[in-house]
């Protein structure tokens, strides 16, 4: 539901939306440090262990293999199978004009200036869990991997509460051809993307949307590996008055909301029927939203 702030409470806006400009908490950096150098030094075992206590699954193993990947894509719904590949024709269209080629010039006789443009040849995506599941951030990074030529593109997620992966995110995964899947999440898989395990290798470079700890651990395996962005808590804020549809107001402001307890969704208006309508919908929406 939204909580109610109205003009002469500008005071209590502005004291919230500052601190949310805070840099990560020195706890979270030093128990984030203290989660890579593990993997580091433990690599599967490490992993495994932090599975247990932060997702509290018992896995024999992190990979995911073609059958259990078959069983899981079997559960998908028909309606579901067909969005997502409008979505990933659309993702297509959109980065395949974004290839870059290479040239070579001759400035003089034996005087050669060019540039090569190569792709990476391994990438980590990284695939939130636990609140919510997000196929559309399996295909957002997978595609522009793909076409770019990457040669190895691994994706990591954590397991849900049965060890296994949610049927939409396997599904999202074959249909961008991910290579490889690792059931891991938090920094653990991050560490694991950055310096590599038994299990998993080490990547170039890793993107894709997490939590806080997620966060702080892109930050700190920075320069190992390359990183998309330090991203996060997610926010939106909608400006909209009585004529807005409050079905697509709820909708947007749910879309950043799910992501993170952290997030903010904001709705800035006029009209008070407006914004009890938009508390009705956020209460049906998240209702029926599927969740791991």
């Amino acid at each position: 539901m939204l909580t109610r702030i109205h003009k002469e409470d500008k005071d209590v806006l502005k004291e919230y939306l500052m601190s949310r400009t805070q840099d990560l908490s020195t706890d979270v950096l030093v128990t984030v440090s203290n989660i890579i150098q593990d993997v580091k030094n433990n690599k599967d075992e490490a992993c495994l262990k932090y599975t247990r206590e932060f997702d509290h699954v018992l896995l024999d193993t992190m990979e995911v293999t073609k059958e259990e990947l078959d069983i899981q894509i079997s559960k998908c719904d028909k309606d579901f199978v067909e969005a997502m590949k409008l979505a990933k024709q659309n993702i297509e269209d959109f980065h395949k004009l974004q290839r870059q080629n290479g040239y070579l010039l001759q400035k003089e006789m034996g005087i050669y200036l060019g540039q090569r443009v190569l792709p990476l040849e391994a990438v980590g995506i990284y695939v939130p869990g636990g609140r919510a599941q997000y196929p559309s951030s399996v295909l957002m990074n997978a595609l522009p991997a793909k076409i770019a030529g990457v040669k190895n593109v691994v994706m990591v997620t954590p397991p849900d509460s049965e060890g296994t992966i949610h049927p939409n995110i396997a599904y999202a995964a074959r249909l961008a051809g991910v290579d490889k899947i690792y059931k891991i999440g938090g920094a653990q898989a991050i560490a694991a993307l950055a310096y590599g395990t038994q299990t998993i290798d080490r990547v170039d470079k890793i993107v894709g949307p997490g939590n806080i700890f997620v966060a702080a651990a892109k930050k700190l395996v920075y320069g190992t590996v390359d990183i998309d962005m330090i991203a996060g808590p997610s926010e939106i804020l909608v400006v909209a008055d009585e004529n807005a549809n409050p079905e697509y107001v709820a909708a947007d402001l749910l879309s950043q909301a799910e992501h993170d307890p952290m997030a903010s969704a904001i709705l800035l208006t006029t009209s008070e029927d407006l914004l009890n309508s938009v508390n009705q919908q956020l209460s049906k929406q998240s209702a029926i939203l599927p969740k791991t």
